[in-house]
């Protein structure tokens, strides 16, 4: 097992990624503080995994709320779903609640156990790869609402994430490319070294060498740690990983959430981000060209969808979190490892970019 930590001085906690971290209960245990447990799942995770976690919860008042699966689901009111039944089971502000899922379950508990009762315990255990390497990790919560994606949230650290590699054996190859995703936008925004090790073993990792898939979530988990570390609440440099997630969110939100997935919409706005970035004559072309075989070889789409406009893309982006006095502020490139924040690019270029990728989707 390997054991990170996020540092955050007295809120500080810690990373573990390994096989068979469900086969005992000392490592879950020692991260409650009180006597009742709260598990949240969905009905394509519970099935699987639920039973085990609560054997390994026998000795706590525990209950469990299983939500609907999808993006789709993750909003107000099935967040209030988790509310009920922590009040019906008379859960005080000592609980702890367990996330058990992928990124919605994981951003859905998190900010009930972040505003039940003003703020309580959680802890993370994400069963999905693109969960495991990104949204379980920095202490992001929230839900999305239709004119936007996450939208309304809150920043509420977990006391521990548990990565047990086992649960990537029952990930739809569909769900693996979206959370490769993720661990893609690692090396392009800061990290070329890493970005090399990805072209170089991209096949193994689709084809889930265990060793090779501990070695990337370990990577990403320790990139984005760096980075919470310096700034929690993305004043700064958080905001690079962002990368293709202004443009990504955009395809969620137009699409209807869910229908694309939110790492294959990440695939599509990195390259996005990318092409612009060459318009700006800032990136050449043959990092472009490296970014794109690389997300296409982890099975993404590098089109957005034909359906959407440049002036849909535009109105939705104004929309985004990271718009400020009316102006977009992009994650950009000035070569692959090298990322920037920036307002200050040509919006006549930013409108070229999206017309000119405007064509068939290679499908997703």
């Amino acid at each position: 097992m390997e054991t990170l930590t996020v540092e955050l001085g007295t809120r500080s906690y810690p990373i573990y990624i390994g096989q068979n971290l469900f086969s005992g209960a000392e490592l879950l245990q020692q991260h409650i503080r009180g006597k009742q447990v709260m598990i949240v799942s969905n009905t394509t995770v519970a099935p699987l995994y639920l039973e085990q976690i609560m054997n390994m919860l026998a000795q706590y008042q525990s209950a469990s709320v299983v939500l609907p699966d999808g993006e789709k689901y993750k909003n107000l009111d099935t967040l209030n779903q988790i509310y009920t039944a922590l009040l019906e089971n008379n859960f005080d502000r000592s609980c702890t609640l367990i996330a058990l899922g992928g990124g919605v379950v994981g951003d859905m508990t998190g900010f009930a156990a972040a505003s039940y009762q003003r703020g309580v315990d959680f802890i993370q255990i994400p069963t999905t790869l693109l969960s495991q390497v990104d949204s379980s990790v920095g202490g992001k919560t929230g839900v999305n609402h239709a004119l936007g994606k996450n939208m309304i949230g809150a920043f509420h650290q977990p006391n521990a994430v548990l990565i047990n590699t086992d649960t990537l054996d029952t990930l739809p190859d569909r769900e693996l490319s979206a959370g490769l995703a993720e661990i893609i936008k690692y090396g392009a925004l800061g990290d070329e070294p890493f970005f090399e090790w990805l072209e170089s073993h991209m096949s193994q990792l689709l084809q889930r060498d265990v060793s090779k898939l501990v070695y990337a979530i370990k990577h990403s988990c320790e990139d984005k740690a760096k980075i919470v570390a310096a700034d929690e609440r993305e004043s700064g440099q958080r905001a690079l990983l962002n990368l293709g997630h202004t443009f990504g969110h955009a395809i969620e939100t137009a699409m209807g959430y869910g229908n694309w997935l939110h790492g294959e919409a990440v695939g599509a706005g990195m390259i996005l981000a990318a092409e612009l970035s060459e318009k700006m004559g800032w990136i050449d072309k043959k990092d472009v060209t490296r970014l794109q075989n690389l997300t296409k070889l982890a099975g993404l789409p590098v089109n957005y969808p034909p359906e959407m406009t440049a002036e849909q893309f535009i109105e939705l982006m104004m929309r985004d979190k990271k718009a400020l006095q009316g102006k977009i502020r992009l994650v950009l490139l000035k070569s692959i490892g090298n990322a920037i924040v920036s307002a200050d690019y040509d919006e006549s270029a930013l409108l070229n970019t999206l017309n000119e990728h405007h064509q068939p989707s290679t499908g997703h």
